[in-house]
């Protein structure tokens, strides 16, 4: 009931009330949703250290396994309205493998403060880890932590190896895709980052994969479920073909949450971190959207 009624408070304001209304969908677009972070706090933390570090003017809270100090590093980045204590299926196998594990709460996500987060936050977020921890082995990055882990990595950040899952590809259709959600006419849709791009004159269409993919001189491997209803595979595609070093595995029946912890895909990365070949090297034609990189 309280979502139908938020589609028609949108429908009807996207033509009454244009501005108004394309304000609050942006407002709401930037708001993580509040039962994630309460199940958060209730997570077991698997015998983690858990720490803050200063983000601005908010605090990140961090999750260590292992020894950061002597051990290879490997960075877990979570995914929206998501938290970094969903990735501990994956602490024991790395550990195994001999790495220290890093995991940590995005601003306005689980134990970290903050109300709002937006994918330029993100990235910062995950800039901010890998700069107290120092260059890592490898990071991971689950759907719009995919994407925050690409736009941090071609800002320089030093990761010798990178796992994708499920990477979101395209700010503008994660907007169409909200937009379509809460009853946004298609129109106000189209401008729900006119605002954002004004206050801080940055450009949207520079953290799509086909800006970011191409600068980054790393190894990766995306993984992205043929099924994946909520970021198309489509979008993981378009990553291993616009990245150099990147090969594609297509997974069928994980859809966008179970990849993120699937053993078989843990396996896999465990494989390609080791340096083995995993995947495929997707190739380019003029004939797939957005040409040839």
């Amino acid at each position: 009931m309280k979502l139908a009624l938020l589609r028609t408070r949108f429908r009807l304001g996207s033509w009454l009330s244009p501005a108004g209304t394309l304000h609050r969908a942006f407002h709401l677009f930037g708001t993580p949703l509040s039962a994630a972070r309460e199940k958060a706090r209730l997570s077991d933390t698997g015998g983690a250290h858990v720490h803050t570090l200063p983000f601005g003017r908010e605090q990140l809270t961090v999750y260590t396994w292992g020894d950061p100090d002597t051990q290879p590093r490997i960075l877990l980045a979570h995914g929206w309205s998501s938290f970094g204590l969903r990735f501990l299926p994956w602490v024991e196998p790395l550990r195994r493998a001999g790495y220290a594990v890093i995991a940590f709460d995005q601003p306005a996500h689980g134990r970290s403060s903050g109300y709002r987060a937006t994918l330029p936050m993100f990235a910062e977020g995950v800039q901010c880890i890998a700069a107290h921890y120092g260059p890592l082995a490898a990071v991971v990055g689950h759907s719009l932590g995919g994407a925050a882990v690409a736009v941090a990595l071609s800002r320089g950040m030093q990761a010798e190896r990178v796992l994708l899952l499920a990477p979101a590809a395209d700010p503008f259709a994660a907007a169409q895709r909200f937009g379509g959600f809460i009853g946004l006419a298609q129109h106000l849709t189209r401008r729900i980052f006119e605002d954002y791009e004004a206050m801080t004159a940055q450009s949207v269409a520079d953290f799509q994969a086909q800006a970011t993919s191409p600068h980054i001189a790393r190894p990766a491997l995306v993984v992205h479920d043929i099924e994946d209803a909520e970021v198309p595979w489509a979008e993981g595609e378009r990553y291993a073909r616009y990245w150099p070093q990147a090969t594609l595995l297509s997974t069928t029946g994980l859809g966008h949450h179970r990849i993120a912890n699937a053993p078989e895909v843990m396996q896999a990365a465990l494989r390609f971190f080791a340096g083995e070949h995993v995947g495929q090297r997707v190739v380019s034609t003029a004939a797939l959207p957005f040409g040839v990189c």
